[in-house]
């Protein structure tokens, strides 16, 4: 039965980038009833996600007042699109996401846990590359949205797929509710400009474990003694894992247009004819997911796509890079005191074990496992790892002597806030904690996760020295 689809840009687009896509539904087995193209403000420093993310809802409403939007139809979101989607859902339909007239929802590399380009878009350089035509605005407030481990993806990610302890319980995505899927390429741009911004593990602008929409959470409470006790996952939200599929051969711009109808999205990246129509074959099979036991036989069909991508590294074809196509994954760091105040200095450390004497490892780790750290520009007490996942299972536990667990410790170390106030112990202005975060081969214990953001919170006692407060007998005062 042919179904309405609404097509959402990301930032600094617009919908004449989709109209490759929307030809390519209209004559590639799938009819659609009607293609609606969303425009929306992105390079205005006062418009947020929320701001625009409200306006659609508004538009969406008039236009299903007046007929023109059927009860049920489906999105396809490119990139910020994902957040502003995400943000309608969960605030429009609050607590009642069975009435969101939002069926399929079909993400292509959406930034669902932020992009690293956007601190670039906020620089001075960005403001004249991004903001010439546009009286030097980039969209600030959204780009602050978009920032790596950014206050909105942490309340997204606590609102429609983690539940905190103690949080509601609410669904948003399963049988009865929206039924999401996600597609990214993890080929870096091919074009001499655009190279410049470039990663490995994803597509010139989003990472893989960005985009997919599965995220773990964790508190780490080091006011806790009982060290088996300070571990503390969060619940998920999801119904079903959200399918994902990865493909070596898309960047950012690609990704959304199958055919390569585009002239910039030709790209000179080796692709076989069957990879070449594997993402149209992917849009139209998520658009005709029929039920939910099919789409959570997508989930398994895709994630053999995403582990086929993988396998490129171990033999790339000639001319293109092992690392293009590592298995990544992001750790999203909070650190708060007992008292729920920021701590906005403090430093993670990871190692092999507790005596932190395997130097080989321990430094293997943090020059080639962890290849970027970012503080919030906007929060300081968030912070942002992106970890190589393909080099800690091949390169970093093969570094453990025989026999030894493959396990991977994190520590927290905090610098006191003031004279009066320390961390962890009284009078030691930097002591440190620690707890193991991984154990390879372990399901129970091996909390990373490949292609995945994980967002921990880590709370830290705060100790007032002994001098903030003291009784004095009043008996020997004289």
């Amino acid at each position: 039965m042919a179904r309405q689809v609404l097509i959402i840009h990301g930032w600094s687009d617009t919908s004449a980038s989709f109209r490759p896509l929307a030809n390519f539904l209209a004559t590639h087995n799938y009819t659609p009833k009607v293609i609606w193209l969303g425009d929306y403000i992105s390079k205005d420093d006062d418009v947020r996600v929320a701001d625009v993310g409200k306006r659609m809802g508004e538009v969406i409403t008039e236009m299903m007042k007046k007929g023109e939007l059927d009860a049920s139809f489906d999105v396809i979101v490119h990139s910020t699109g994902g957040l502003v989607v995400r943000d309608w859902l969960t605030t429009r339909y609050r607590g009642s996401a069975d009435k969101c007239p939002m069926k399929r929802l079909v993400m292509l590399a959406p930034a669902n846990y932020g992009s690293k380009l956007a601190a670039t878009g906020k620089s001075f350089l960005g403001r004249v590359v991004k903001g010439y035509d546009n009286w030097f605005q980039s969209g600030q407030a959204m780009l602050d949205d978009l920032e790596l481990s950014s206050a909105l993806q942490w309340q997204l990610a606590q609102r429609d797929v983690l539940i905190v302890p103690g949080g509601d319980t609410t669904l948003y995505y399963g049988a009865d509710r929206v039924w999401p899927f996600v597609i990214v390429g993890t080929h870096p741009y091919a074009s001499a400009l655009r190279q410049i911004v470039n990663e490995d593990g994803g597509d010139g602008t989003v990472r893989v474990c960005a985009a997919n929409l599965n995220a773990k959470g964790v508190t780490l409470d080091f006011t806790v003694a009982d060290a088996q006790k300070m571990m503390i996952p969060w619940a998920s939200r999801l119904e079903a894992d959200v399918p994902l599929a990865v493909l070596p051969t898309r960047t950012h711009g690609s990704i959304v247009d199958p055919d390569r109808a585009s002239r910039d999205n030709k790209e000179s990246i080796p692709e076989t004819p069957s990879e070449k129509q594997q993402l149209g074959d992917l849009i139209l099979q998520a658009l005709g997911c029929a039920n939910f036991k099919e789409y959570q036989s997508i989930q398994k069909t895709w994630d053999d796509v995403t582990e086929a991508a993988a396998a490129r590294h171990l033999n790339p074809p000639a001319g293109e890079r092992a690392d293009f196509f590592h298995q990544y994954m992001q750790v999203n760091a909070c650190v708060l005191d007992d008292y729920s105040i920021p701590v906005n200095d403090y430093f993670l450390e990871f190692f092999a074990d507790t005596t932190k004497k395997n130097d080989n490892a321990n430094a293997y780790f943090h020059g080639k496992v962890i290849e970027d750290v970012k503080k919030n520009s906007v929060f300081a007490h968030l912070r942002n790892l992106y970890i190589d996942r393909t080099d800690l299972v091949e390169g970093f536990y093969p570094l453990l002597p025989a026999g030894t667990d493959p396990t991977l410790y994190m520590s927290i170390s905090a610098a006191a806030p003031g004279k009066n106030i320390n961390y962890f112990e009284r009078g030691n202005p930097r002591s440190e904690q620690h707890v193991p975060v991984h154990l390879e081969g372990n399901k129970t214990k091996r909390w990373l996760q490949r292609n995945t953001t994980h967002f921990v919170q880590l709370v830290i006692p705060r100790v007032p020295n002994a001098e903030v407060f003291k009784l004095t007998n009043f008996t020997n005062v004289k």
